[in-house]
């Protein structure tokens, strides 16, 4: 059962954006995206100026008239806000300008609304929407809820009304229920994954930054991917292989946003956690953004906000458009921080992929491996890591394989097999143990 019907067609709004000096200011141009994305048609954007917002109607008097004109003259269905209205405020404003007025949190929703796919998509929008709408519920009864009760008043408004609240908390408990078990269903893939040690590098990033593109790149996928604000929603999982690393599971999220309402953060905690239990997050980020640094102040106060506190690396996307050169930038030695790519046309792909072993693995080496005839499953992981440049046999038929590999990696797998590191790696041991001693040195 869902309690909301999606309108079709394309409602005709006015955009209402309010610059208050004790508040951000909100980008317009992203506005006006989010308000496309929902399926408005436009028909005028507004501005407003505020020392601080009014209590009864967030903007003044005047302010509020002009804009119910502007509904009549434009013959509007919607008036949009780009800020959080409290309830009594767009009761009040609705009342002015004869018509349904939304602030920037049911803006959002009903676009999550739209995007959600799948079955946890849309328990997760539901719940979201249930506990917007429970603070709203007053509405339709108002004039019935002033008066007091008593003998004589106890009238059908006050018993609708609580009806309608107690079916809200009812159905809000069946979401969140329903919400556990997929949380716990993840848990449980999680757990096998870790179990099995297979690293998971999650995306995200600021809303159409272009992560489902770059997803579909590196998984060889068809997740939707559009030019649109909140084109996904539900977390894709792709299990692959990654060059150097071995298989890897490759997870993308929800994009965020500015403002991102708390409750949607809460409803979507599910979605989320594939970003909270990931081994490394690639934070996509538009390279060719007006906003760049605020977007990026965005995804990290989100990501603080949950508690993901796990090794980042940012990746510059789509410098097709900004004129960036594909590369890779460390902070340290052997140590990437960003990476600049585009995911439309492909270019700086081996650049990530690099710098993604680098970032899970360490700084790769080449190395000349001696294997026996009995060392037959080492020569299995190897080419299972897709590591082994060159194959050939010495005069006594023993396999000699060029690898590029991380130290510590090497030295894990043989230590695993039980096999004795010397003779693998002959006149280079002494040298390969030294530079594990410098790996696993603490940075000072």
């Amino acid at each position: 059962m869902e309690y909301f019907d999606r309108h079709q067609g394309g409602e005709r709004a006015i955009l209402v954006n309010v610059h208050v000096n004790m508040l951000q200011d909100l980008d317009v141009e992203e506005f006006q995206l989010l308000a496309k994305s929902a399926g408005a048609d436009i028909l005028e954007n507004l501005t407003a100026q505020r020392q601080r917002p009014d209590p009864k109607l967030f903007i003044g008097s005047g302010k509020a008239e002009e804009i119910a004109q502007a509904v009549q003259l434009l013959e509007a269905d919607l008036v949009i806000f780009d800020h959080a209205l409290s309830p009594a405020q767009e009761r009040n404003l609705e009342k002015i300008m004869k018509c349904r007025v939304i602030d920037r949190t049911g803006l959002i929703l009903d676009i999550f609304a739209q995007r959600a796919r799948t079955h946890e998509g849309k328990l997760q929008v539901e719940l979201a929407q249930l506990e917007h709408l429970s603070t709203r519920l007053v509405r339709g009864w108002t004039h019935l809820e002033r008066q007091k009760g008593g003998i004589g008043l106890r009238g059908p408004g006050e018993s609708q009304l609580e009806t309608d609240r107690r079916l809200l908390r009812i159905r809000m408990g069946q979401l969140k229920d329903k919400l556990e078990k997929v949380r716990q269903t993840r848990i449980q893939g999680r757990a096998s994954r870790q179990k099995a040690a297979i690293p998971t590098v999650s995306l995200v990033g600021y809303t159409n930054a272009g992560k489902s593109t770059l997803f579909n790149l590196l998984a060889n996928s068809e997740v939707y991917a559009a030019d649109q604000l909140f084109a996904t929603l539900d977390p894709t999982l792709r299990r692959l292989d990654w060059e150097g690393v071995g298989p890897l599971v490759l997870a993308d999220t929800v994009g965020f946003v500015r403002d991102l309402p708390h409750s949607l953060v809460e409803s979507f905690k599910a979605t989320l956690e594939e970003t909270l239990e990931a081994t490394l997050l690639l934070h996509v980020i538009d390279s060719n953004s007006p906003e760049i640094m605020e977007q990026i102040d965005a995804v990290e106060y989100v990501l603080k906000e949950i508690g993901a506190d796990i090794p980042t690396l940012r990746v510059y996307n789509k410098i097709d458009q900004s004129g960036e050169a594909a590369k890779i930038i460390y902070a340290k030695e052997n140590v990437p921080d960003r990476v600049y790519v585009s995911a439309h046309t492909g270019e700086g792909l081996d650049e990530l992929k690099r710098a993604v072993q680098e970032s899970l693995v360490g700084q790769l080496q080449p190395y000349q491996l001696l294997l026996k005839p009995a060392y037959g499953k080492l020569k299995t992981q190897l080419y299972q890591l897709h590591v082994v440049q060159h194959e050939d046999y010495d005069d006594e038929g023993n396999l000699l394989l060029d690898v590029l590999i991380a130290p510590h990696q090497l030295e894990q797998i043989i230590r695993q097999l039980h096999l004795p590191l010397h003779d693998i790696l002959g006149q280079h041991a002494t040298q390969f143990e030294r530079r594990l001693e410098e790996f696993e040195a603490p940075s000072p």
